[in-house]
């Protein structure tokens, strides 16, 4: 008995070991199977990738791959994406279609807004539209249009005065009377003739033309009609014409809108606070004066009135332009005319 009970024991640890190699055997035997199978199934994607437009083939390959299945279903959906492809193409397809259902739908949405309150939302927009803004612009116009009207009336062309036989200008040459002639100057237009002084102790209209533009920012440029200058940038005595006559647009020498419609301005260079124009520049204004007065005609058979410019600017804004040194009794003694 004694040796009876180790024997067996020694029978059942020779059994445990010989089922525990045949299970390991089993194992091993499973786990090529499995790697085998895995092959396969490797080997069947790459073939049926490039096949990818005979789509019957792929479908007699899959049951080859069948006799290992219990490996197998997770590489399956490895293979399965191909369907997708097809998919992909219709889904664009009515991708479209529903995009366009829903524009109408928002259609709907103003429907149940109108039920209560969207009646207060559109009486805002009542308020929007009586917004004539233009309506304060037009006032700020109308004056300017009102002025126009006092000199811009339907008259015919004031004619260039004939040429005197025995008339000798010394200042005026023949290409500077050229154009004040040919200037399109409208009858009782211009009623005032205006005298000034630059200020400055030289220039030109060609520099002034730049101040006004880009300093004073003027839109028309040099202020005046006509400049004479004083023997620095230009002659002494020497005429230039302005494109403000030229174009026979208003001035912009004078501080108000309406005299400067009806008022032309001639500039002489020099500051007469400290100096005295030079004789060949009240020469040369006395003649550009009587030619202009003849050149715009009479108005109820009066010629353009003629002033220095610190008697005709508003007295809201005085100047002491042309200067305290300018010889005032000159203008007054050749141009003076009853009840101006």
């Amino acid at each position: 008995m004694r040796f009876i009970f180790p024997l067996l024991l020694l029978v059942l640890v020779l059994k445990t070991c010989a089922f525990a190699q045949d299970r390991n055997q089993t194992d091993e035997e499973k786990r090529k199977q499995f790697l085998k199978a895995r092959e396969e199934m490797k080997t069947l994607p790459f073939t049926p990738s490039p096949e990818a437009t005979p789509r019957p083939k792929p479908k007699p390959v899959r049951p080859a791959a069948t006799p290992t299945p219990e490996a197998t279903p997770a590489p399956k959906p490895a293979a399965t994406p191909k369907p997708p492809e097809p998919e992909a193409t219709p889904k664009p397809k009515p991708k479209p279609e529903p995009e366009t259902t829903p524009k109408p739908k928002p259609r709907p949405k103003p429907e149940p807004t109108a039920t209560s309150k969207p009646e207060p939302t559109a009486t805002p927009k009542p308020h929007l539209t009586p917004t004539p803004i233009p309506a304060p612009h037009t006032p700020v116009t109308a004056p300017v249009v009102i002025e126009k009207q006092s000199f811009e009336e339907q008259h015919s062309y004031q004619p260039a005065p004939a040429p005197g036989w025995f008339e000798h200008w010394k200042f005026l040459t023949k290409s500077i009377r050229y154009e004040i002639d040919h200037a399109p100057v409208l009858a009782h237009r211009w009623r005032y003739i205006v005298v000034h002084n630059s200020g400055t102790r030289q220039g030109n209209a060609k520099a002034f033309d730049y101040y006004h533009l880009h300093v004073r920012k003027m839109p028309n440029g040099l202020a005046y009609h006509f400049v004479i200058g004083n023997g620095t940038s230009t002659g002494d005595g020497e005429i230039e014409i302005g494109n403000r006559w030229k174009r026979q647009i208003n001035g912009g020498h004078v501080h108000s809108d309406y005299l400067n419609n009806i008022a032309l301005g001639i500039c002489l260079v020099g500051d007469f606070n400290r100096d005295t124009p030079s004789k060949n520049q009240l020469e040369a204004c006395d003649e550009l004066i009587r030619y202009l007065r003849q050149r715009v005609g009479k108005i109820n058979g009066q010629q353009a009135i003629v002033k220095p410019h610190r008697e005709i600017n508003p007295p809201r804004w005085p100047t002491d332009c042309p200067g305290a040194h300018f010889p005032y009794n000159w203008i007054h003694s050749r141009y003076f005319q009853p009840g101006t």
